[in-house]
Formats: structure tokens, C-alpha cells, sequence
């Protein structure tokens, strides 16, 4: 245990209590028990990890069964981290405070492309070897990964021993299974990786050679020890029957989502074509409000947290939202907690809902047009009318609410200097609707707040094929909203630099050649990218120069519909022909209806065999 050695180390730091563990409701056990250790590590520093809903889950469910023990470990800030280089103290478990070079699984929860760097610098505090084929015969640590940017986890194939794909719950404890009982027979680490490629969902990247054209791109990847050539994502089928956590670890410091958060569905019936979550967890599964509201009032009354928050992609399109909310506000209005309803739909906001959220909240409310004509909306098939945002707002306006965030993109296809100056035309019809509604509101004061980021094609998205809006391009575009937006006294903007966005559409759609550039990007001192006060894109461009690639040629450059995509090989149930299907109909600006109304073949049902909705029987077919 190095107790000892941490104490005196946080007297020195900002913010010790998130590297002592032992907060409430973390989980201790008798490792002389215990059969396989799993080190859960968010790449990212402990108020941002401590938020995500996906380690709970799996610290949970993990630590269900009594021979295994999931533990937490967090990136050190790098005021502790110096600390701990000059001290030499390896990388630690939060619940044992024990070196997580020495657990049976070292795995990485991938939510964001610019934590990559993060990945390198918690593996050498561990001292763990980076690259997977530097690591040996010897079975143990396994380091593995899981996540939504696992989806094409070319870029960082170099190194981890294996990948997750898809949902968890059950996967992981298969895959611990099979290690145990390959560690008792003796196995070595390459006979575990063989094996553990059978199962589904399981991505072994070592087992898979990748060529390439003298174009740079990819000219076949080819499996090999019986790999198979396609790896199939896993999925839970029925969410009412999945484990979920009854309690969760309570810090003991401020973090950035600090309450209960329950989920209420996975996946999304939208078919955004720029919106890769809403590809990647389909096909669409509820909870039954029943379920929901018992998990979330165990939830609360084991924490002691007096805010609940929904988790989902789009909650207002739950079936039953009415009953859920119902249900809810039934124990959260007695037990004084606060309701948060995130994930709002412009085009099914409803009276009888706003009513319902004024009794738990009374903050701004926040909705995603995306787009600022109607023109650019059908191209990403955001299915969201002008008229349906005024007639939202109005909702929102009579029930009180005098702020309105409004979330936009910047350099989706086929975009034009128009579609940004529409951007705040749209944001103005709104604050005209507010007083337009009742002359004695002239005086008051509404306030709309727009968010504009900078688009980012992703993989197993119909925009996958697009390129990215180069720099100036971007530059000029947000010199236009700059411009626009001025004088308009009731509306403010807010946008990024695009050098974030650049890197993230690099990784994102990147191949395997790119973990040369994330290690030397290590090497020169890049390190929590994704926190401005960080990020250092010409440390970045050092590295791609040192390795001989161009960000542009994987950032700027369109995709043909013939090329083999880095992640081809990985099945996530959507097929390619929707995909290049859907491409087509954004450059004609024609829509296609969402999942409830009409089934688009996207593949879904091949691989589950039935309908995803009960009045799709043409769908199984």
C-alpha cells in the first residue's frame, strides 16, 4: 500500500481529495479473495470522470461478483503528477491505493478523441509499456479499452491488447471469465488474445494486418490466427433487465455533474446524419417508467444526492414521457430533490411537459436547431421546422422562462455564408416571438444564448465521407457570425478555435499509422488536449512532421464510397449502403422520416431479427 508515500504529497497539491479514495459508497474488498483486479481508468481528471455514468455502471456491475474487484483511477492533474514523477510513485487505485501495473486488467474508457495523450502518460506513470508489442508473453495487465470513440480505434490500435465494442455490461465479465480460467491453465498473453477474439464484441487489433496504397490510403486488412473478418458490437436487448448501479460513489469533492444520474434509454430514433451517438447505440431500447422511477428514487435515497438527472440522447422521445415524469415527480416533489431533463426535442415539446418541468426547475432551457435554414436542417436531416422552434419557445415563454440556449453547428456540408448569417436571423425570430406574445413583456428582459461548434465527421455517420472545413474556412465563417451577431443586444455567441475540432476530426477518422503521431505528440508534451489551457496544436504538428502525415490529408480530404474506411472491419449495425444512401439524399436536402415513422433499413434488423418498433414488420424482412 503507498499510503505512506501519497500522505505527504497532498499537502503540496490543489484539490488532494481526488487522489485518497475512501469515498462513500466506494467498494473495499479482501484481495486474497479476489480472482482478477480490473484498474477502470477515465483518461481525464476526477471532477470529469467521477460525472460518467458508463464507470458506474461497470464499477458496479464488476464488483457484483465476489472474485472480482473493479477500483477507479483518474489522470493526475500536473501539479501531482510532477509530484509523483519526483517521488517515483507509480500510477495507483483509488480504492486500494495499490500500483495498477500489478491488476489483471488495465482498462481505458474512451468518450473523447483528444484524451489519447492522456492514455500514453497514465500507462508510463504505471510503468506499463506503451506499445502492446512491447509487453511480452506474460498474461497480465491486459489493457483494454471500451467506449464510443472504440468505434475505429485505429489510431490508438498500437496500444491495447484488446477492445470492447458496444455496450458492456455483459461483455466484460465474459471476458474476465475467460481470463480466469486461461490464467489457471497458464495461458500467455498472445493464447488469451486469440481465444478472447471469439467472442463478440471483442476487438483484437494485433490480430489484424493492415495495408496500404501509395495514396495513403487503405488497401486491405486482413485477419489472421482465425480472427474474425468482421468484429460485431454487443448489445443489451432488454435495458428493464440490465444491471444498473443502486448506489453510487459519492466524492468527497465538488465534481462536474455532482447528483444521481439514471438512464432512461439507449439509442435514438432521430437518424441525424452528423450525429454519431445516434448510430452507434441503435438500435433504440427504453426502460419502462416503472423501472425507471424504482432505480432512481433507490438511487437517491442510498446517495443522499437532492438532484436527479435523465440520462439519454433525446429524453422527450421516450414512449411514456408523461407517465415517467409523472412517476418522478411523485418521490423527487416529496423528497425536496431536484429533476434535470436534459435532452429536449424541439418538435415534441409539449404544453403538458413544460408544465411538468416548471415544477422541478426553473433555469433556461436548451434546444438544438443545429442548423440556421431550413435548407441546411433537411441536409442533416435534423426534422426540426422554424415554426416548431417559435411555437417551442412560445410554450417556454408562457410558462415562464426568459432565457433560451440554442446549439448550432459550423461547417456541416454543402454549407454557405447564408446558412451562418441564418444562425442569428433565427436566434432574432425568437427574441421577436417573446415580445410579440404579450406587449407587457417589452420591458423584460429574454436572453438567447447561441452555441456554435465546428462540425466534425465522424465514422458510421452518413457525413462520414465529407471532408472538413479547412482553417480558413473556418475562420471565415466565424467571422461572419462575428459580424452578424453584432448589434443584435439580446443575443450572445460563443464559438471555439478550430484547432480542437481540426485534431478531433484527424483521430477520429484516422488509421492505425496515427499511434506513431499520438506517441511522439506524447513525447513533445502534449497532454490534456481536450483543456485549452493545455492544448498545444503546434507540439502536435511537430509530431506529424516527425512521422512524415499531414492532419489535412485526414481532416480535409472526401472519402470515396469505394474506399476501405479505417474502421470497415467492425460491424457496429449499420450497414455501409445506408450510410452512402443517406450521403446522397443530404446533397438533394431530402430528409427521411425518423424510426417511429418509417423504417430506414439501416441495418438494425438483419442483425437482431425483428423489428425495432412493433409496427415495422417490413423492417425483418
Amino acid at each position: 500500500m503507498l499510503f505512506d508515500r501519497i500522505e505527504p504529497l497532498l499537502q503540496t497539491i490543489q484539490k488532494p481529495a481526488r487522489y485518497i479514495g475512501g469515498e462513500p459508497g466506494s467498494i473495499m474488498k479482501d484481495k486474497t479473495q479476489i480472482k482478477a483486479r480490473f484498474a477502470f481508468c477515465f483518461p481525464d481528471k476526477y471532477d470529469v470522470g467521477m460525472s460518467h455514468l458508463g464507470m458506474k455502471i461497470l464499477y458496479s456491475i464488476i464488483n457484483r461478483r465476489p472474485e472480482y474487484w473493479c477500483e477507479r483511477v483518474f489522470a493526475p492533474d500536473t501539479d501531482f503528477e510532477q509530484a509523483m514523477r519526483e517521488n517515483h510513485l507509480p500510477l495507483y487505485a483509488l480504492e486500494s491505493l495499490e500500483p495498477i501495473r500489478d491488476f489483471d486488467f488495465i482498462g481505458f474508457t474512451l468518450q473523447y478523441e483528444l484524451c489519447y495523450t492522456n492514455i500514453l502518460n497514465m500507462l508510463d506513470l504505471a510503468g506499463v509499456p506503451l506499445l502492446q508489442s512491447e509487453r511480452g508473453e506474460s498474461l497480465a495487465p491486459i489493457v483494454c479499452a471500451g467506449g464510443s470513440c472504440a468505434c475505429n480505434a485505429e489510431p490508438i490500435a498500437d496500444f491495447f491488447d484488446l477492445f470492447f465494442l458496444g455496450d458492456g455490461e455483459e461483455l466484460n465479465l465474459e471476458v474476465m471469465d475467460l481470463y480466469v480460467k486461461m490464467k489457471e491453465q497458464g495461458a500467455t498473453r498472445s493464447e488469451f488474445l486469440r481465444t478472447a477474439a471469439q467472442i463478440e464484441g471483442v476487438y483484437v487489433p494485433s490480430l489484424y494486418d493492415v495495408t496500404y496504397h501509395e495514396d495513403g490510403t487503405i488497401a486491405a486488412v486482413t485477419p489472421k490466427d482465425n480472427a474474425p473478418a468482421k468484429v460485431r458490437k454487443r448489445i443489451v436487448a432488454d435495458m428493464d433487465a440490465a444491471e444498473v448501479p443502486e448506489e453510487f460513489v459519492v466524492p468527497f469533492s465538488e465534481i462536474v455533474h455532482d447528483r444521481a444520474v439514471t438512464e432512461v434509454l439507449r439509442g435514438c430514433i432521430r437518424g441525424c446524419r452528423f450525429c454519431q451517438a445516434g448510430f452507434l447505440y441503435r438500435p433504440f431500447r427504453e426502460k419502462s417508467p416503472e423501472i425507471i422511477c424504482k432505480q432512481a428514487k433507490t438511487l437517491c435515497e442510498r446517495t443522499g444526492y437532492e438532484e436527479l438527472s435523465l440520462c439519454s440522447l433525446s429524453t422527450s422521445d421516450h414512449s411514456r414521457i408523461e407517465e415517467m415524469m409523472d412517476g418522478l415527480l411523485t418521490f423527487t416533489e416529496q423528497a425536496h430533490i431536484n429533476l434535470s431533463l436534459p435532452s429536449l426535442r424541439v418538435d415534441n415539446f409539449s404544453h403538458a411537459l413544460m408544465n411538468r418541468i416548471r415544477r422541478v426547475r426553473s433555469s433556461g432551457l436548451t434546444f438544438a436547431p443545429e442548423a440556421g435554414t431550413q435548407r441546411l436542417r433537411d441536409v442533416i436531416n435534423k426534422n426540426v421546422t422554424e415554426e416548431e422552434l417559435l411555437r417551442t419557445c412560445g410554450i417556454a415563454f408562457r410558462g415562464g422562462q426568459s432565457s433560451v440556449k440554442l446549439y448550432f453547428m459550423l461547417g456541416l456540408p454543402t454549407e454557405t455564408d447564408d446558412d451562418i448569417r441564418g444562425i442569428v436571423e433565427l436566434a432574432q425570430k425568437v427574441v421577436d416571438s417573446y415580445y410579440q406574445m404579450d406587449e407587457q413583456l417589452k420591458g423584460k428582459g429574454i436572453q438567447i444564448s447561441i452555441s456554435v461548434a465546428t462540425f466534425v465527421p465522424k465514422p458510421f455517420t452518413p457525413f462520414q465521407f465529407h471532408p472538413q472545413d479547412t482553417r480558413e474556412q473556418i475562420a471565415h465563417k466565424q467571422k461572419i457570425l462575428e459580424e452578424t451577431v453584432a448589434g443584435h443586444k439580446r443575443i450572445r455567441a460563443s464559438w471555439h478555435p478550430p484547432d480542437t475540432s481540426i485534431l478531433e476530426a484527424v483521430l477520429a477518422r484516422g488509421d492505425r499509422r496515427l499511434s506513431a503521431v499520438i506517441l511522439e505528440a506524447w513525447k513533445q508534451g502534449c497532454l490534456f488536449d481536450a483543456w485549452s489551457e493545455h492544448f498545444d496544436f503546434a507540439k502536435w504538428q511537430v509530431a506529424f512532421d516527425a512521422v512524415g502525415l499531414s492532419p489535412e490529408w485526414y481532416a480535409n480530404r472526401e472519402r470515396s464510397y469505394d474506399e476501405i474506411l479505417p474502421w470497415d472491419h467492425i460491424d457496429y449495425y449499420i450497414d455501409k449502403t445506408f450510410l452512402i444512401r443517406e450521403n446522397e439524399k443530404a446533397k438533394q436536402a431530402q430528409t427521411t422520416p425518423h424510426c417511429r415513422q418509417h423504417c430506414s433499413a439501416c441495418g438494425v434488423t438483419k442483425v437482431t431479427g425483428k423489428p425495432c418498433f412493433p409496427f415495422e414488420k417490413e423492417a425483418a424482412t
